[in-house]
């Protein structure tokens, strides 16, 4: 059977970023610890479903700032339940890497954030490659765009 060329939809380049940028984190921090808990980190976020947008600095004075997450937090919530669950900061810390890597603000555009069961299961059902046990189910996932980046280059990065 002729072995054809992978045809790279948006899907795969962000997943494809969203799994390799925990490794481009910790190798681009690994020996800078120090300066890496003493920095202020901000991030920018539009959701794409809900139109709503916040930029916060959710670490700051070497730790994260409790209220930023929760509000965070709130704008990551399912657009289709409205139910809202926790965010892995350290998930955070990874866009806020991806953006210096790629020498843009970390302004992204989230086309999907946190995800409740019931959600998560109708994606399912209606094909599209929604894992049973997705991480956005855990908040341990985010599917963005980075405005002013191209996908593909967004996912080089985090290759």
């Amino acid at each position: 059977m002729p072995k054809y060329p992978r045809i790279l939809t948006r899907r795969h380049v962000l997943k494809s970023a969203v799994i390799a940028a925990p490794a481009l984190f910790l190798a681009r921090y690994a020996g800078h610890a120090e300066a890496a808990t003493t920095q202020t980190r901000r991030i920018a976020l539009l959701n794409t479903h809900t139109d709503e947008s916040l930029e916060i600095a959710y670490f700051a004075d070497g730790a994260y700032v409790t209220d930023a997450l929760a509000q965070l937090n709130r704008l990551l919530r399912d657009h289709r339940s409205g139910e809202i669950g926790t965010i892995d900061p350290a998930l955070f810390d990874v866009l806020h890497s991806v953006a210096g890597t790629c020498h843009a603000d970390p302004m992204f555009e989230v086309i999907s954030g946190f995800r409740s069961a019931t959600s998560n299961e109708m994606l399912r059902e209606q094909g599209g490659g929604v894992a049973r046990r997705s991480l956005h189910l855990k908040g341990m996932a985010i599917d963005v765009r980075l405005r002013g980046v191209a996908c593909t280059h967004l996912r080089d990065v985090g290759l």
